[in-house]
């Protein structure tokens, strides 16, 4: 019996396609057999490369994260706050140019280590400024988690730039919670102004580390 031998199709292709089709179809409507339309294959092709979908999506997220890397090339941060704004607001820039990049990121495992060496990179930089590993670690990483819920949110009310989802409507969510003045009021400072509002947060994120692990030289990891 001959044996089956896949298609000449590799993984770069159908994950560059599928990142393509993101932002025409968004997260719930890329299946693996719309990919393969848009290759013009049979979708068990495709399972030559990936068991499911999640397989291609920890791809996917390979592929933003190396591309987001690129586009922050032949920076020279000198202090752990530089390198904490740096890699946020690439992040953030990065996921907002796909529909749903924040949620295809969110929950995904790397294909192998293409983060390695930023993340040294990082790591490096937080210890030799007296942080110690584990703060490093939980300030970068909350940093981090920060970001991604930020975009997820903007996401659902702007899936991509200059796009806005129905019912977001600051005007009529006022007139709606006219009994409610403060939470009312409250509609443009949640709905309105994102990038404002991330370099807000993230502000206050890097308060929060310098006030918990860096005032008056405190070391504790409590």
């Amino acid at each position: 019996m001959a044996t089956q031998r896949p298609p000449k199709l590799d993984k770069k292709q159908v994950v560059v396609t599928a990142l393509r089709l993101l932002n025409e179809l968004g997260l719930d409507g890329l299946t693996l057999r719309a990919i393969a339309n848009e290759l013009n294959v049979k979708a068990p092709a495709l399972y030559w490369h990936f068991k499911n979908k999640q397989e291609l999506l920890d791809e996917m997220a390979t592929e933003m994260y190396c591309r987001m890397v690129e586009g922050l090339a032949d920076r020279a941060e000198t202090t752990w706050q530089q390198r904490l704004l740096t890699v946020n607001r690439g992040l953030r820039t990065a996921l907002l140019g796909y529909r749903d990049g924040a949620k295809v990121f969110s929950g995904s495992r790397f294909a192998g280590i293409p983060h390695a060496a930023e993340m040294e990179r990082t790591l490096h930089l937080f210890t030799r400024e007296g942080f110690t590993l584990a703060q490093a670690v939980r300030a970068t990483t909350t940093a981090f988690f920060y970001t991604l819920g930020f975009v997820t949110e903007q996401q659902g009310v702007h899936p991509l730039p200059g796009e806005r989802r129905e019912g977001y409507d600051v005007e009529e969510r006022a007139r709606l919670m006219a009994d409610f003045p403060l939470s009312a009021a409250a509609g443009t400072e949640v709905f309105e102004d994102y990038d404002q509002h991330f370099e807000e947060g993230l502000a206050l994120v890097m308060a929060g580390i310098e006030a918990r692990y860096r005032a008056g030289g405190a070391t504790s990891d409590g």
